[in-house]
């Protein structure tokens, strides 16, 4: 005989009523010498924030201060990585040297004309973080002169954005407070913090 289920109770939806987000725990105080896979934004966990190429660089910005974030991956509309955008790019001197070289406003400038193209980005294998220390990520970005690093796992011969290590969370993660401003202060801020 099948089971009868009674109906759930239900309400209604309060006007104002938000999404829930995944978010990530509070960062754990680590060493240099913790597992690198501990600070990196794993993609499979926490869904990446996308903004496609055609989109008002002031939007993107409004996208990251809503989100809380400093980094957005542009995808095209085949959901494919065509590049990167970082709040620097956009409070950079960038949009302004460009605008002016174009002559129009810089509220008409677009994420394709300040993201860094996928051409020009670098990965790190998910393979080498696994078996990597916070120490490493800390080098490499400093290396790079970067304040994001993207990790790509390779899945049936296609590459797969995993995750992303970043300057920030490696901070928080050692607990150390960075200074809003360059890369290289940040890594130095870091290392100072360190001794």
């Amino acid at each position: 005989m099948a089971r009868e289920y009674s109906p759930l109770s239900v309400t209604a939806l309060k006007d104002g009523a938000r999404l829930s987000q995944p978010v990530q725990g509070p960062a754990e105080h680590l060493d240099m010498e913790a597992p690198a896979l501990r600070i990196m934004t794993d993609l499979t966990v926490v869904p990446a924030a996308t903004i496609e190429p055609g989109h008002g660089i002031e939007e993107a910005n409004e996208a990251m201060i809503r989100r809380g974030i400093r980094l957005l991956f542009v995808l095209n509309t085949d959901q494919r990585l065509v590049g990167l955008l970082t709040a620097t790019d956009i409070l950079g001197e960038k949009p302004l040297r460009l605008a002016v070289e174009r002559g129009v406003p810089r509220r008409e400038l677009v994420v394709s004309d300040i993201m860094t193209a996928a051409e020009h980005l670098e990965a790190i294998d998910y393979k080498t973080i696994a078996s990597a220390k916070v120490g490493h990520v800390v080098a490499t970005l400093k290396a790079l002169g970067r304040q994001h690093a993207l990790v790509v796992e390779n899945a049936a011969g296609v590459d797969f954005v995993r995750g992303i290590l970043s300057a920030t969370q490696v901070a928080r993660s050692l607990g150390i407070t960075l200074q809003p401003g360059a890369v290289l202060r940040s890594f130095a801020e870091i290392e100072a913090a360190l001794r």
